[in-house]
C-alpha cells in the first residue's frame, strides 16, 4: 500500500500538480498513514528524489522546482501538526535576498524543502541589509544565514555578503554562524561564493537546501 502512495505522490509532485499530491495525502491518512509517514516516507523522499534528478539535469523544469518545494512546505506543516510527538527541529536558518535585490522565487524554493527537511526557517523577505541579517540570527540562535541574488551587482556589493561576512568576523561568530549564497551569478562564476565570503553555495533552489542542512551540521555536529 505504502509503495502505491509513494509512485503517485511523486507522480503529482513531478507533474506540478498540487492538488493531486494533497488527494494522495488525505487518501493515504484515510487508509491508515500516520502524519509521521506522510512526511517521512512521501514528502523528504520526494524532495530527496527531485534533488538527485537536478544533480543529473541541472536544467530541470524550475516549475518542478517550486511546485515540489510548496508541496513539500504544506504538507509537512498540515501533518506537524498532527504529529503525536512534534519532531526536534534540526536547526535554524534566516533567509532573505541581499540589499537591493527584489527577486523571490530562489528564496521561495528554499524555503519550501528547508521546511519539509525539518529546518526552522525565518524569511527576511527581499532588500535585506547585512546588519539585519546578522542581528536576526543572533537573535534567532540560527546556524546559518542564506542569501539570495540574482544580479551580479547585488552578490558582489560591499553591502551584501561581503558585508555580513564582515560582521560574522567583528563579532567573532564565523563558528557558530555560516553564510550560504545563491542565485542567477553563481551559476555563471562557480568560484563566486569565495570572493564574497561565501562557505558554500548552490546552484538552484532545491539541491539550497541540502548545502544548508550540511552547514547546520556543521555548525550542531
Amino acid at each position: 500500500m505504502l509503495e502505491a502512495y509513494i509512485q503517485s505522490y511523486n507522480e503529482a509532485v513531478f507533474e506540478t500538480d498540487k492538488q493531486a499530491a494533497l488527494d494522495v495525502v488525505n487518501r493515504a491518512l484515510a487508509d491508515g498513514l500516520s502524519p509521521e509517514d506522510i512526511v517521512f516516507k512521501l514528502v523528504i523522499p520526494a524532495v530527496e528524489l527531485m534533488m538527485a534528478f537536478i544533480e543529473k539535469d541541472p536544467d530541470a523544469n524550475l516549475a518542478q522546482h517550486f511546485m515540489t518545494a510548496q508541496i513539500a512546505a504544506d504538507v509537512t506543516e498540515k501533518m506537524l501538526e498532527k504529529f503525536s510527538n512534534p519532531p526536534e527541529m534540526i536547526g535554524r536558518v534566516i533567509i532573505g535576498a541581499a540589499y537591493g535585490d527584489l527577486h523571490s522565487l530562489g528564496k521561495r524554493i528554499v524555503t519550501g524543502c528547508l521546511k519539509s527537511l525539518m529546518v526552522d526557517v525565518v524569511d527576511l523577505g527581499t532588500n535585506v541589509s547585512a546588519e539585519k541579517f546578522v542581528e536576526t540570527a543572533i537573535a534567532e540562535d540560527a546556524q546559518v544565514i542564506a542569501v539570495s541574488a540574482m544580479m551580479v551587482h547585488t552578490a558582489t556589493s560591499d553591502r551584501g555578503s561581503l558585508r555580513v561576512r564582515s560582521l560574522l568576523q567583528e563579532q567573532g561568530l564565523e563558528h557558530k554562524i555560516k553564510l550560504a549564497v545563491g542565485g542567477a551569478p553563481y551559476r555563471f562564476d562557480p568560484e563566486l561564493y569565495l570572493a564574497v565570503g561565501a562557505d558554500a553555495w548552490a546552484p538552484d533552489g532545491v539541491t539550497a537546501a541540502k548545502v544548508i542542512v550540511d552547514l547546520i551540521r556543521e555548525v550542531k555536529p
